[in-house]
Formats: C-alpha cells, structure tokens, sequence
C-alpha cells in the first residue's frame, strides 16, 4: 500500500492506523509515514538547527540537543549543505585567478546564472529561455509593470488583493502614479466576502467580467501570503486575458511550494523571490518569466548591457543587439556569490519532481490540518479550552504547505511560547502564526512534535492571560 496514493489526507490516516491497529493521533502513523517517505533523504540535503541553536529556545522547557522545528520555509528556507563549498570555489577562484574568474572555472561569472535557469524554468513550469534569475523580487516586479502597463484613458486599473504583500502593493501604487494616474482610482482591491477569510475564484471572475474592460494588468499572489490561499491561476490567466489584460503573477510563496505550469497556463509574466521555499539564502537572487508569447512584442522600458546578447556583447560599439524575451531585461551581470546557493538548492530539486513533492506535501499539511482539528478545535463544551482556527482553505488544491493559524489566546504569548520550545515558525499581524512543513525536508513526525509541542504553547499562553 501506497499511502501517498489515497485520494485525501484523512483517508490515508483511516488507512495507517486501521493497518496498524492504532489511533489516527498516535506517534506510530507519523513513523509509518516517514518510514514510507520516497523523498525522506532529501532533508539530509539541507543544514538543520538545533534546538540550542536557536536563540529564542528555552533550555528548561526543551532538550537543545535535538533538531529544532523548523516550520518557517515560506520565510526563510534552510541552507543547502552544497552552498558553502560553492561559495568558497568563487572566493577561492577570486583568490587564485582574479579576473580571470569571469570566465574559467565551472560557473564563470559572466554567465553563471545562465547555467542554471534550466534547472529553475523546470520548477515553475516553463522553459529556459523564458526565465531569468536577477535583481531582487520587487526590483523585477517594477522591471515587468514599466513594460506592461501601459494605461489609457479606458484602461488603466490594475487587479490585486486587498491585502496584497505590502511590497507589491507599493510598487503597483507607485507605478500608477509613474504613469500619471491616481491608486484611489486606477488600483482595483479585492476584498473577500463580509465574514470570509478568502477570495472565491467565483468572486474574481466576476469582478473580471464587469471590470475587465478598464483593467491593464491582472497581479494577483500565485500563493497569498498570509492566508496560505492558492489562487487558480490557470482559470484567473484565462479570464483577464479574455477581457484583453495581461495577467502576471507574484510567485515568492507559490515558486518550490506549488505545481507551477507558468507556460502551459500562458501567463504573461511572473516574479518570485528564491530565500522561501527554493532555500537561496536571505536576499537571495530572484526571477522573472515572460512568456515567449510576449517575447518580441513587449520590450524592457530600462535597458542595460546584460539585456545584450553575449555573442557580441563585448563588441562595446554601444549598439544594442537586445536578446528577445525577460533575457532582454537583464541590467547588469549578477553577484556570483547569490548564484553559489541557489545552484545548491536547485540541484536538490532537480532530484525529484514539484508532483512527488506536491504528492508529499497534501499529505504532509493534511496531517497536520487533522491533528489541529482533533485537539485544538473549539469545544463548546470546553468554554476555556484555548483553540485554533485555520484560516487557510481546507482543500488541498487550494493551499500550498501553509496554513495560517489564529488563537482564542493572545497570539504574541503563543508565538513566544512555541520560540521558546524550539519552534520556529513565524507570526504576522493582526492575528496569525504561519505553519509551513515543507516536503524538501520536514517530516511526519515534526508535525506531531509539533502538535505536542502547541498543546504546551497554548497551556502557557493561557496562564499569561490570567
């Protein structure tokens, strides 16, 4: 039996328990699990902290000599083991043959990134040459937006959640302002329903159909970041780019997280960050994609030397022979050292597949999903029972690993209170912890430490509210 085959996550747990003749919440199925894990050899990939490592960790509530729980990927991914000797190649490359580095060596630095936008096309789905790893995500998100929006009188507004990444929200208010246009007039919100936490797709198709004649560009998360929801892209590109807008997509929480098919659903175009899930190191360097549909047709309003194709760049004539498509958008070479542990990390994934992992991953947040339904679900019976509500969507097609995590306690005190046993996750305001197992390298059975691990979080953050 093959319980990753089942057609949900609870009906795997019916499966495993009644196989081994236990409760659903017993330890014995998240072992079960593991032990039937094909990518559990992926985590000894990765550099995982101890408890003692950590500065937050109490070491009178926990032992510091185990390995932590570390449930925060969609922040900061883990450090790839590969990264640090790649790094030290380079420096010892500079060290021993200077200039000569840029292009010796097995990533010379003129087009190291070159080297590896296979290997990053193949997890969103698209193909090489339409993908580049530059800049940082909001610089390419600026790049992509001066290119393609391009208002008028009639159509001008831009499509967003309202509660979109504050990144994104300033750089598309302070692109229609760039084009002379007022945010109060041109920035179309989408807010959910009164008393819902999320968008229905339903919602966003309609306010395509009524609006989708005055909107430019459609710029919706791919994963949105605080509630875990995973919008239907292939649906929401379908329907802004039948009312004639382009659509495009933040990707940061949804790139190493979600099955991306960027080509294959026609986006426009896409930015992400790589430090989340792709595990490329704070400020690690990001993507972009331009469909190769666009590739000739929409040209990079800022142009640089690296946008020139390398056959005859270093002709130096100051004639641009711009290179077609998001390789035509690239300013200026990239830092060798953000390259190192990005190539580390996506040499990891090229191990696996998004599906297995995708496979991995709905059964991996379902079980966590039905143990916090199982012990932390409010009882009416139980009126001073501290509970947990997820605000994230329940089917597994409609989230990524994450789920975020209100409290009937106050939600500092049991953030704290899960720092301190060795849980890093993180907390974001008004009132939400976000709990991310990543299938590249957690495990069943971090789950259940953790869900062991909340039961004592939520006792102590009780008693500080008393």
């Amino acid at each position: 039996m093959d319980p990753f085959d089942a057609i949900s996550p609870r009906k795997v747990l019916e499966r495993v328990s009644t196989l081994l003749g236990c409760s659903q919440t017993s330890n014995e199925v998240a072992t079960y699990l593991d032990n039937h894990d094909e990518l559990k050899h992926l985590r000894e990939q990765f550099l995982l902290p101890k408890v003692s490592e950590l500065p937050p960790s109490d070491l009178t509530l926990v032992d510091g000599t185990k390995e932590c729980i570390y449930f925060v990927g969609n922040s900061l991914g883990l450090q790839p083991k590969m990264a640090k000797k790649y790094i030290d190649e380079e420096l010892d490359k500079w060290a021993k043959m200077g200039v000569h580095g840029h292009v010796q060596g097995s990533r010379p630095w003129a087009w190291a990134e070159n080297n590896i936008e296979e290997l990053m096309a193949n997890v969103v789905g698209a193909k090489a040459e339409e993908v580049a790893l530059m800049n940082g995500l909001t610089v390419n998100l600026h790049i992509l937006l001066l290119s393609f929006y391009k208002p008028t009188a009639k159509r001008h507004k831009i499509l967003l959640e309202d509660k979109a990444f504050p990144s994104d929200h300033y750089a598309v208010e302070s692109q229609i302002q760039l084009k002379g246009y007022d945010p109060k007039q041109s920035m179309l919100l989408m807010k959910p329903r009164l008393g819902e936490e999320v968008l229905r797709t339903d919602d966003i198709l309609d306010t395509l159909e009524k609006e989708g004649d005055s909107i430019a560009v459609v710029l919706f998360s791919g994963v949105q970041y605080y509630t875990g929801q995973l919008f239907d892209m292939a649906t929401i590109t379908k329907a802004g780019q039948k009312k004639g807008c382009y659509v495009g997509f933040d990707c940061a929480h949804a790139v190493g997280n979600a099955e991306l098919k960027l080509h294959d659903w026609g986006v426009d175009f896409a930015c992400w960050c790589s430090y989340k899930y792709v595990n490329s190191g704070a400020g690690g360097l990001a993507g972009a994609f331009i469909h190769e549909k666009n590739a000739h047709t929409v040209k990079p309003a800022l142009t640089g030397w690296w946008g020139h194709n390398l056959k005859t760049r270093f002709r130096m004539d100051n004639e641009m022979d711009l290179l077609p498509g998001i390789s035509g958008f690239r300013l200026s070479n990239q830092p060798i050292l953000l390259v190192c542990p990005l190539q580390a990390s996506l040499e990891v994934f090229a191990m696996t597949s998004m599906t297995a992992l995708r496979k991995k991953s709905r059964l991996l947040t379902g079980y966590l999903e039905c143990l916090i339904q199982h012990y932390y679900n409010e009882d009416e019976a139980q009126p001073h029972k501290p509970y947990v509500h997820i605000i994230t969507p329940s089917h597994p097609e409609e989230r990524g690993c994450q789920l975020s995590l209100s409290f009937s306690v106050p939600i500092a005190a049991v953030f704290q209170e899960l720092e301190k046993r060795g849980v890093a996750c993180d907390m974001r305001e008004p009132n939400v912890l976000r709990i991310a197992p990543v299938p590249l390298y957690n495990s069943f059975s971090d789950v259940h430490r953790f869900i062991t691990v909340l039961g004592s979080a939520l006792a102590a953050g009780k008693e500080l509210q008393q």
